[in-house]
């Protein structure tokens, strides 16, 4: 997946509620409302090429069936529901064929939205590293106020990292609390 200029390559979870997984976590840092974020379903290579090159090899193969061979069966199902092309693929023309292979490697979606901070695992903002000490992570306005963890403008990439920045800060605040 990729939105402004940032790419990732992980996994891709379809739910009730709309897209999750590693890839549009890590995305999310990145996105912003409005904005659409690009898909890439076959990124080892060009679809449209693959799509053509199978036509000649297994013209008597539906479309969902060679979609199955790279996509979940329900979503390649979808896909050549969404294409119209519920046939053999000799039926299709090339055009068509670069067409859906042209939204295989980059299928835009513009997300609605997220569901908040409270089914939240990547979040950014929070109060400003420049209003803490870095030593204490005590604000620098209101001496005894501590902030640490999510609670702080730091975010880091999935792996493990928010949970390191936590439990670190937590503990470098504690030995001044």
């Amino acid at each position: 997946v990729s939105c402004n200029g940032k790419q990732f390559r992980e996994n891709l979870l379809f739910t009730h509620h709309g897209l999750s997984g590693p890839a549009m976590l890590q995305i999310s840092s990145y996105w912003r409302d409005g904005d659409s974020v690009d898909i890439n379903f076959y990124p080892d290579k060009n679809a449209s090429e693959w799509l053509i090159q199978t036509k000649r090899e297994a013209p008597g193969k539906q479309l969902k069936t060679v979609l199955s061979t790279m996509l979940p069966k329900r979503l390649a199902a979808a896909f050549a529901e969404r294409f119209g092309y519920d046939r053999p693929l000799g039926q299709c023309p090339d055009k068509q064929l670069r067409h859906i292979g042209e939204q295989l490697n980059h299928w835009q979606v513009t997300p609605a939205g997220t569901e908040g901070l409270r089914t939240a695992e990547v979040c950014l903002g929070g109060v400003s590293t420049d209003e803490l000490s870095s030593r204490t992570f005590e604000a620098k306005r209101t001496p005894g106020l501590y902030f640490i963890g999510e609670t702080v403008d730091v975010t880091g990439w999935l792996g493990g990292y928010n949970f390191q920045w936590a439990w670190s800060s937590g503990w470098c605040a504690g030995q001044f609390v």
